[in-house]
């Protein structure tokens, strides 16, 4: 029996060439796009899942409320880790990282430096708690002495080639020399550590025992222990605030936990599954740059509804050719055939349709899969050998042929024979309204993706065309100015001598992605927990303002020609706000950099900035504060005419001649400030990409109905031409009842995508407002595209010798 039901659903595919394609077509679109997602999907949800005991492995998230900021960090205090440890048997292990940007790195001997781009501190029990596998070195000795280091497979073979590593020595930062104690394979890709490859010792690092509980730099992850959930766990951190984080802040502010809640502030700690943070966590002091779990959501959504359309496709175009199929039907019935028998020829067919979709899918699935990945910025490997995707590929084909085909196989074989046979059947009817519906679904869904796909666009050009408060145009970074030594103010004077530099910066801080320093400023003589002021403290030069042409709102900048301003403060308005000053000039303020207090630094402020974004437009401006420091980390040089590229040559020329052996790495500011919303520009160009998918699927379906449409109503457009109807009448009426639909999906669709995009749109501090002609746009383009796509078949039957049509009357 099965034999003979594929035999008769290929002769029928065969016999109906052109709507065969049509479903063909629009449903391997859809599954290929399906796939594709699907396995960027998978791809997002296996990070961090190598690891053993990755379900055990939680990182400890700070939430600090004070001095009018709200700090969401992934790092801890220095102790945290191991007085956890010592306090609570319910962990096995903890270790802690701090990480230091990037390095430059030689191999003991030479004279060329190259750059490692991320660098990190890690206690010895970092390997206790990850298990990431040692190919080299003595296990129990590694990373437990100071100035030695771990480095991965990768780096071993960046800096020895062949040799072995053990024993030999780098130097980073041309003044700091380490010994490779161990070789440990690269970390997975897939895991927010996957940056890291190489690993100094944290007993190196002066700051990882200072035991202050108000410095928050460390991140830290704890080994929970067999049977411990990490929710039970949890709770025990009110206890260390009271016993550990109290008696810091008593020490340092003169005040008690409960005075620093009722002034609003506050210090809690949480714990965040290992698994969780590639999705779920975007803090600041990341190790590396998250996703976002929204993505995924939106994606997968994405994927459903266009397999949906296609599906739609294919029940549609199966009852619009009701009248076509209706008369074999009444003949097997009248001949004895059961409706059972029918349905199971009917879904067959649509089987077999999806079967031959889910062949073409994969095909297009490959050939697609390296442009899907440069615009994801993925790595994804199409799974050939993975014999678990092939049966869940086989499963869904079925289960599209069975959804898709499911309606019309109990629609068409519902019709009665002897009506069908006599005429007397109104077949057009019966399926009319659904087939209505599904087009109004389709079109609802494209317009939706229309709508966002605008919304994200507007969104990056607000972003890319806002005031900052800072020119970022014609700005050159020149990176690791440390490998100037003492030489960065000759480079900088060097530079200002060049023709088309206007003038050049040397600093760490810049409002592009770069250093970040945390402090709570306090004015003079009110230590109280009320009167602090969270903000960043920025170590700048004289030229920093004039470079970045930054606006001093009162006072001035700093000046060579003030020996003072070494003692001198720049404050941001938001900063003075808090602070509560009505003339800010010349008050007092300080900061504490120990841990109890002992030690402070006074500033008076000489200047308050104009309010500038220095951080991501997702945030709101914080409080900032800059001092006349030495800081050397990066060059800002502020280029002016149009020949950049005979600028840059000339400042790496000087480059070499004063930092020989080292890397000259330069990016202007413009682009680095662009990297920062990578992401949502990625977003914008796979939405548009399946936005155009999902149209061009409804397009094949709706080109195939007004076909059907225009075939059958042949005959009424001939008699209508007989009468003197215009060619122009004939295509309006044909083309009218398909415009009412998509009129109907797009006012059905326009209030979902504002409520999807709006919520999207809460993620940054500063957007847009999203106005009425976003929509109209999108319903115009949608309309102009149905239009296009009915108007063919409709200008053909216009067109058509009424002759033709009528003659068999």
């Amino acid at each position: 029996m099965l034999k003979n039901y594929i035999k008769i659903a290929w002769r029928n595919l065969r016999k109906q060439k052109f709507y065969t394609f049509l479903n063909v077509f629009g449903l391997s679109l859809g599954l290929a796009s399906c796939l594709l997602i699907t396995l960027y999907v998978v791809d997002e949800l296996s990070y961090d899942k190598s690891f053993t005991n990755a379900e055990r492995i939680y990182r400890v998230n700070s939430d600090i409320r004070f001095g009018g900021a709200d700090m969401k960090l992934a790092e801890a205090p220095d102790p945290m880790a191991f007085t956890m440890l010592q306090e609570y048997p319910q962990l096995e292990a903890a270790t802690r990282l701090r990480k230091y940007g990037s390095y430059l790195v030689r191999r003991t001997g030479t004279t060329e430096n190259l750059e490692e781009a991320q660098v990190a501190y890690a206690d010895s029990t970092f390997f206790q708690v990850f298990q990431i596998p040692m190919i080299a070195g003595d296990t129990k000795r590694i990373l437990t002495e100071p100035n030695t280091l771990v480095i991965s497979e990768r780096d071993a073979d960046k800096y020895f080639g062949k040799e072995d590593p053990i024993g030999k020595t780098l130097l980073l930062n041309n003044n700091q020399t380490y010994t490779v104690t161990g070789v440990m394979e690269n970390i997975p890709t897939h895991s927010h550590l996957s940056t890291l490859n190489m690993l100094l010792s944290m007993s190196t690092n002066k700051h990882s025992r200072e035991g202050n509980w108000g410095s928050h730099n460390f991140a830290t992850y704890l080994l929970l222990r067999e049977g411990v959930s990490g929710a039970a766990f949890e709770k025990n951190f009110d206890a260390v605030v009271e016993k550990y984080t109290g008696k810091w802040v008593r020490s340092v502010m003169g005040a008690s936990l409960d005075d620093l809640r009722k002034s609003g502030s506050y210090i809690k700690y949480t714990l965040m599954p290992l698994t969780d943070i590639h999705l779920h966590s975007n803090r600041q002091a990341e190790i590396a740059v998250n996703s976002n779990i929204q993505y995924v959501y939106i994606f997968s959504v994405v994927a459903l509804f266009l397999l949906a359309i296609a599906c739609v496709n294919f029940m549609n175009l199966a009852t619009a050719r009701s009248s076509n199929r209706a008369k074999e039907v009444g003949v097997r019935k009248a001949l004895g055939s059961e409706r059972s028998s029918l349905i199971n020829q009917f879904l067959t067919e649509a089987i077999m349709l999806s079967f031959l979709s889910l062949t073409m899918a994969v095909l297009l699935a490959i050939i697609a899969l390296p442009l899907f990945n440069n615009l994801a910025n993925k790595e994804i490997v199409f799974p050939y050998q993975n014999v678990l995707f092939w049966i869940i590929a086989v499963v869904t084909a079925i289960v599209v042929g069975v959804m898709a085909g499911s309606y019309p196989a109990f629609f068409l074989s519902s019709f009665q024979p002897l009506k069908v046979l006599k005429g007397s059947m109104e077949i057009e009817g019966k399926g009319g309204y659904l087939r209505n519906s599904l087009v109004v679904f389709q079109f609802m869904i494209s317009v939706m993706l229309l709508i966002g796909t605008g919304v994200i666009y507007k969104q990056l050009n607000y972003i890319q065309t806002k005031q900052l408060g800072y020119n970022k145009e014609h700005i050159l970074i020149v990176k690791n100015a440390y490998a100037l030594d003492k030489k960065s103010s000759a480079f900088k004077e060097q530079v200002a001598i060049l023709p088309n530099v206007e003038s050049s910066t040397v600093t760490s801080f810049l409002p592009t992605p770069s250093s970040r320093s945390d402090n709570s400023m306090f004015p003079e003589g009110q230590l109280q927990q009320d009167k602090g002021v969270s903000m960043q403290k920025w170590a700048v030069d004289h030229d920093f303002v004039k470079t970045l042409n930054l606006e001093i709102k009162t006072g001035r900048a700093f000046l060579e020609d003030f020996p003072s301003d070494s003692s001198g403060i720049i404050i941001n308005e938001t900063a003075a706000k808090i602070l509560g000053f009505a003339d800010p000039i010349g008050k007092k303020i300080f900061n504490m950099d120990d841990p109890y207090g002992n030690e402070r630094e006074t500033f008076t402020i000489i200047g308050v900035v104009k309010n500038f974004h220095f951080a991501s437009l997702r945030d709101n401006i914080g409080g900032l504060s800059m001092v006349l420091k030495p800081s050397q980390g990066l060059v800002a040089i502020k280029l002016k005419g149009n020949d950049y590229q005979q600028t840059v040559s000339q400042i790496g020329n000087l480059w070499k001649s004063m930092a020989p052996g080292q890397p000259f790495a330069y990016e202007f500011m413009d682009a680095d400030f662009d990297k920062q919303y990578r992401s949502e520009q990625r977003v914008g160009q796979i939405f548009i990409t399946f936005a155009i998918i999902s149209i061009i699927i409804g397009c094949l379906g709706l080109f195939g109905l007004s076909a059907y449409t225009a075939e059958r109503r042949t005959k009424e457009i001939g008699v209508r031409k007989v009468l003197g109807a215009s060619v122009g009448s004939i295509v309006g009426l044909l083309s009218k009842d398909f415009i009412k639909l998509v009129l109907i999906s797009i006012l059905l669709g326009s209030p979902i995508a504002w409520y999807a995009m709006n919520t999207w749109l809460q993620d940054f501090a500063y957007h847009i407002e999203i106005s009425w002609w976003m929509f109209a746009i999108a319903g115009v383009l949608a309309i102009v595209i149905a239009l296009l796509t009915v108007s063919y078949q409709s200008i053909r039957a216009a067109l058509m010798n009424p002759v033709k049509s009528l003659k068999s009357e």
